[in-house]
């Protein structure tokens, strides 16, 4: 194991934090699940198929089906994976089988000459100017949340549902230009729906089933599917006539430059929009909600962030500003990030054998990078399972070595929203959380569940409270 991580290790004194939030996951099984209680556990929640041994090692070797599976920790050999050798690993099968009947040809699902050119298309939009630029709509919008959410003050609501139409609102603002005429709760359960039941892992992808035989889990997904597909081909239709009425006039947005792309058919060009609405935004909707829960359970952190919140916000001049200006806030969101990862795995095939150190991977091996494992791995972290904002402050950021953190992937598939990801999170706390408070009102803590992204099984019920 690397030891680039030394400094991380040391124990965060008591003084900075005396009781931290443990936060809630499901607890890892310390025998052996054997074969069917493996195929029922990983059906139902992947993420509950980790033994003790996954935390605290750093290589794990199995086989499944035949096929050799090794589980990879080690932030070193992270990086010879999938970034120094990256051209030998492409995606794990069995991610494909999942992905693609939702996201087909989309950014997330891609390869090769296919993924090359779409990367290169979209990537003008994510560049440190345009992002920017969409900061002050990033703040109309988060305003307007604040807006309908003081309405609902002493009033219980699912925070991820909130944070859900937040994001959805930001994103048609910003990268669609307000163009995908949708209602925004419908929009919210539709997506609920749609990666709920349509991102889930059916026994039948984890035993190498063909494609045609229908996957039974998944077909509660099928009316949401054809609901975004039918918005997204009506937006489509209607950019299209405007490109053709008035060229110069439309926005440079990021449906614009899918449409002029060199080599993108109408099928990817819709893959793609289904993937940043269906992956891009869920990601950080998923991420703000956990942040507001895992703060509502830890008041001393909460109360951090907001003095930092009412002592540097109103001196700002643009929302371009903030994320560079509340550290403590950008600190709460990455470590809620680290706890529930918007994208809990990174797997790869092997195409030709390798070794990192003394791990020799054969050819065609599933090779499993799990940020899920590597963000609450015990040789890497102090107190891996407790919510503790301080490890990111900037005196402690650099201490983190770059690959024992993963919240948006690493090497050429790193997310290529991840700029705009952060910027948009620590500008909607911030607003909201300036004049809001959110306390859970939960029975019990929530159950965390993966299926695309790591989210709470039924919600995350929370009070609102004005300050």
């Amino acid at each position: 194991m690397s030891n680039a991580t030394a400094a991380l290790n040391a124990p965060i004194l008591p003084t900075e934090q005396t009781r931290p939030f443990r936060a809630p996951a499901p607890v890892p099984h310390s025998e052996p699940l054997g074969f069917f209680g493996f195929l029922q556990t990983a059906s139902r929640n992947p993420i509950e198929i980790w033994g003790t041994r996954a935390f605290k090692e750093p290589y794990i070797e199995g086989r499944w089906l035949g096929v050799p599976n090794i589980v990879v920790n080690d932030p070193q050999a992270v990086r010879h994976l999938l970034v120094e050798n990256a051209k030998n690993y492409v995606m794990q099968p069995l991610r494909q089988r999942i992905l693609r009947p939702l996201l087909r040809d989309g950014l997330l699902t891609a390869e090769g000459q296919l993924w090359r050119r779409t990367r290169k298309a979209i990537a003008p939009v994510f560049t440190p100017r345009h992002i920017a630029g969409f900061t002050e709509s990033m703040a109309a919008r988060s305003e307007n949340a604040r807006e309908r959410l003081s309405g609902m003050t002493g009033k219980t609501i699912d925070i991820s549902h909130e944070t859900t139409l937040l994001t959805f609102d930001i994103l048609q603002a910003t990268l669609f230009s307000d163009d995908i005429a949708s209602e925004p709760d419908e929009f919210a359960r539709s997506t609920s729906d749609f990666l709920g039941s349509m991102g889930r892992v059916d026994p039948l992808d984890l035993l190498g089933a063909p494609q045609f035989l229908p996957r039974i889990r998944r077909l509660r997904g099928r009316k949401s599917m054809a609901y975004f597909r039918q918005l997204i081909g009506d937006t489509i239709e209607k950019r299209r006539a405007q490109l053709e009425r008035d060229p110069e006039g439309v926005p440079a947005d990021l449906l614009t430059l899918l449409l002029k792309a060199d080599g993108l058919s109408r099928d990817e060009i819709e893959d793609n929009i289904i993937t940043f609405i269906g992956a891009g935004h869920e990601t950080t909707a998923r991420s703000l909600a956990w942040t507001l829960y895992l703060l509502s359970q830890a008041p001393d952190e909460r109360e951090k962030v907001e003095t930092e919140i009412d002592a540097v916000v109103p001196s700002l001049e643009h929302p371009s500003q903030y994320l560079d200006a509340l550290p403590r806030t950008r600190a709460a969101f990455e470590e809620s990030m680290r706890l529930y990862p918007p994208a809990p795995s990174l797997n790869r095939t092997a195409l030709q054998p390798d070794q990192v150190g003394d791990l020799k991977i054969p050819a065609g091996a599933t090779v499993l990078v799990m940020p899920w494992l590597i963000h609450r791995h015990e040789m890497l972290w102090d107190r891996p399972d407790h919510f503790i904002p301080e490890r990111f402050m900037p005196d402690r950021r650099e201490a983190i070595d770059r690959y024992q953190y993963l919240p948006f992937g690493v090497g050429p598939r790193v997310c290529i929203g991840a700029s705009f990801a952060l910027q948009e999170a620590v500008i909607a706390l911030a607003i909201l959380m300036r004049s809001l408070r959110f306390d859970y009102t939960g029975a019990k803590q929530p159950s965390v569940v993966q299926r695309i992204t790591v989210q709470p099984e039924n919600g995350l019920p929370m009070s609102v409270r004005r300050r």
